[in-house]
């Protein structure tokens, strides 16, 4: 199954829990048979708002007949972000095919086990 992780990271923290889901890839996402979907939480806990929120508001409801998962960390607040961001994926009719992973701050050993169970999810 051809997977792809695309994510934004202002920090590197959503960077190594990228690297813990897959490699990544660059392609088309209409090759893509599985897809992770990875950003930490800016301001007031919500999506990078200049490059990833577009992007990902552009392609939402492509991904329908695509397994999906979502990733990311935050510094503040209770992870409302990834609350919004899953409603807003349930929405558009995505198939997150596991629970998100979310740490706070630099991804912990538990964090980055969650994220290649994430990994394998999105695969099987």
């Amino acid at each position: 199954m051809k997977t792809a992780v695309i994510y934004w990271s202002g920090t590197g923290n959503t960077e190594a829990m990228a690297h813990a889901v897959a490699e990544v890839q660059p392609g088309d996402l209409n090759t893509y048979d599985a897809i992770a979907f990875g950003c930490p939480a800016m301001g007031s806990e919500v999506l990078e708002e200049m490059e990833f929120q577009p992007m990902f508001d552009a392609c939402k409801h492509s991904l329908g007949g695509k397994r999906a998962a979502l990733f990311g960390s935050y510094g503040w607040g209770d992870g409302e972000w990834m609350r919004t961001w899953e409603s807003d994926c349930d929405s558009a009719g995505v198939n997150l095919v596991c629970e998100s992973v979310i740490c706070t701050e630099t991804p912990d050993d538990a964090a980055l086990e969650a994220c290649r169970a994430l990994g394998k999810a999105l695969v099987e």
